[in-house]
């Protein structure tokens, strides 16, 4: 059985800065851990509350999960718990893990074949639970499953999704979940569509990334010369709100060769009543998004697609082929900027770039 805790208090550590120093950290102190694990005894105590502390350090978005990989080795398994701008930092975190007798160390929660959950009073698995592929003409790439389960109805909505989405972490793997399904919605058996068993899930996003990788994976696009919107308007506590959106790109056919949306947002001080920037800041946040677009170019794979200013805040918009470089470019710009500027970041998987499709003048 495999356990996730964070203690709330630990024993003072070391400082740990680095992957190398966690690592060393933990080979001095592997034994007593593997010891808790395989007998059962005082894992919180003897475990968890110094590996979490410990973690804390590198990265907050860390947790873990440990158990029996088999009878004579522990498994301790790195996980960002869904969170994709912290995939690559968990994947660098277990790819620098040493060779330790005993233990066997995983980035993300593996895919499980043969897994059941049982939660809330219900039971998830491939017996009671089937799902739909939805079929978009706008948006033929896109894809969007309808989980159906048997016993779903409206009085347990939020029972059933939450164990729905737990179950696909753990049946599909937490990384080919994030990255396979585009949309997923939880249904009842009267949904309309075709249901098929659920076994046959991963085999259907096989083929369809198969097909989308096919499609899509050689195209590049060029920027240089593209044409560019600048918008203006007033918000509703009357501050403005000015956006330059490179409007070449939002008329593009193959948005979705780069899936991966990126917004970046920077939080500025004005004095200025109507919340935009100073000269010094304009030209500072200007210079900040030059750096960023320096080392996430258009030919690599990363497209600029704009920004808008308001409300303090300066939003930078990217459409990208993959998630984890923009990660490390934007933690890295978080680490430069500290104590200047709050930068935060989201991304997540958006093929058609609708979280930008409200700015496309059509």
């Amino acid at each position: 059985m495999l356990k996730n805790l964070r203690g709330l208090f630990g024993p003072k550590l070391p400082a740990i800065r680095t992957y190398d120093d966690f690592w060393v950290w933990f080979a001095k102190n592997e034994q007593p851990f593997r010891e808790s694990v395989t007998t059962g005894t005082a894992i919180e105590k003897v475990f968890f509350r110094k590996l979490a502390p410990a973690l804390d350090q590198l990265n907050e978005g860390f947790h873990f999960l440990t158990g029996m990989s088999d009878e004579n080795t522990v498994e301790l398994i790195i996980t960002a718990d869904g969170e994709i701008g912290n995939f690559v930092f968990v994947e660098e975190l277990v790819a620098a893990a040493p060779a330790i007798a005993g233990w066997k160390f995983t980035a993300h929660k593996p895919a499980t074949e043969a897994f059941n959950l049982e939660m809330s009073g219900y039971t998830f698995s491939t017996d009671n639970m089937h799902f739909v592929a939805q079929q978009h003409e706008q948006y033929p790439d896109k894809i969007d499953i309808t989980i159906i389960h048997e016993d779903y109805n409206e009085s347990n909505v939020t029972e059933i999704t939450r164990g729905v989405y737990i179950f696909l972490d753990n049946y599909l793997g937490e990384l080919e979940f994030a990255m396979s399904i585009d949309w997923l919605e939880v249904a009842g058996p009267s949904a309309s569509g075709e249901k098929i068993p659920l076994e046959k899930l991963k085999d259907y996003l096989t083929w369809r990334e198969k097909e989308f990788m096919e499609k899509y994976d050689s195209v590049r696009r060029d920027t240089d010369n593209d044409n560019y919107t600048l918008m203006q308007g007033q918000l509703d506590n009357g501050k403005l709100l000015i956006a330059a959106i490179n409007r070449d790109l939002l008329d593009w056919d193959a948005k979705a060769s780069h899936p991966w949306a990126l917004t970046v947002m920077i939080s500025y001080f004005s004095t200025a009543r109507n919340g935009m920037p100073g000269d010094d800041t304009l030209a500072e946040l200007n210079d900040i998004e030059e750096s960023i677009s320096a080392l996430l170019k258009d030919a690599d794979g990363y497209l600029n697609i704009g920004r808008q200013t308001a409300r303090n805040v300066r939003e930078i918009y990217f459409a990208c082929k993959e998630f984890r470089k923009p990660a490390k470019v934007i933690t890295g710009k978080q680490k430069e900027l500290a104590g200047r500027y709050k930068m935060t970041f989201s991304i997540r998987k958006d093929k058609y770039w609708e979280f930008v499709e409200h700015y496309h003048l059509k």
